[in-house]
């Protein structure tokens, strides 16, 4: 670890009305994670994840080289087996919020995503990409394995062959193969101008569809299609009762734009 970050300096939450830009900001690193700024950047995505204020959060990573180029592997040369599964931990709670917390997240991978940059991209909903990105799980290569999510979401998000042949191999990808595997949605520069366009999109979105929507979606890849069916329809008729409804459908026969609560 370089004792020159501190976690406020190596992460930074910028507010941009109802968005949140999370930037990893270790330049010199190329904006790899050490303890301490994965630390700040899970405590921050707890904050967020709190926050009905915010309703879109977007990471990348500070300058054009890198998003996130993995973690700190001269750290991890010195782990034993307690120490290493606890650093893998702190990296799939990171993962898991922006999985899982109930607002969109957005990935605007602006350089090197590889190892556990990859993954935290992975666990994001969206992901947009520049010309210049390269994105790849190459934990192979050190003898060891993706450990914050990489060879479960590779697998959901491009299939599982091409997760294989990936984590296997360990090679990386640049932005044109990404896109074609769907490895990203979209390539664009500069990145984060797309990235905040659909944020802002997102934004004017009901915040209770969007939360129902993006907890139903994560289910879908996983348990009973059946089951999961029956609870989209059970939460379609619920959210009937929420105020967004009432107003997106008034709204509409009303030919005007909803003005959506998040109630």
């Amino acid at each position: 670890m370089s004792g020159a970050d501190t976690s406020e300096q190596s992460v930074r939450v910028d507010r941009e009305a109802a968005i949140a830009i999370v930037t990893v900001d270790r330049q010199d690193a190329l904006n790899a994670l050490d303890v301490a700024t994965l630390t700040r950047l899970r405590d921050e995505l707890v904050t967020l994840a709190a926050d009905d204020a915010v309703r879109v959060v977007v990471l990348t990573g500070a300058g054009d080289r890198a998003f996130i180029a993995g973690a700190d592997i001269k750290y991890m040369s010195g782990l034993g087996v307690d120490d290493a599964t606890a650093w893998g931990s702190l990296g799939h709670d990171a993962g898991r919020l922006l999985e899982t917390m109930p607002k969109p997240t957005i990935a605007a991978v602006n350089g090197f995503a590889l190892g556990g940059g990859c993954e935290l991209a992975l666990a994001c909903d969206i992901r947009y990409a520049s010309s210049r990105a390269k994105l790849g799980q190459p934990e192979v290569n050190l003898g060891i394995i993706p450990g914050w999510g990489g060879t479960q979401r590779l697998a959901r998000v491009c299939g599982i062959g091409v997760a294989k042949e990936l984590i296997f191999t360990g090679r990386t990808v640049d932005a044109e193969e990404a896109v074609r595997i769907g490895l990203v949605n979209a390539v664009h520069d500069p990145v984060l101008d797309r990235a905040r366009e659909t944020a802002q999109l997102l934004a004017t979105k009901s915040p209770v569809a969007l939360r129902v929507m993006k907890r139903l979606a994560n289910r879908a890849l996983g348990g009973d299609h059946a089951d999961n069916l029956v609870a989209e329809g059970e939460s379609f008729g619920e959210l009937f009762a929420s105020e967004d409804a009432r107003e997106g459908l008034a709204a509409f026969v009303e030919k005007r734009e909803p003005k959506f609560v998040g109630r």
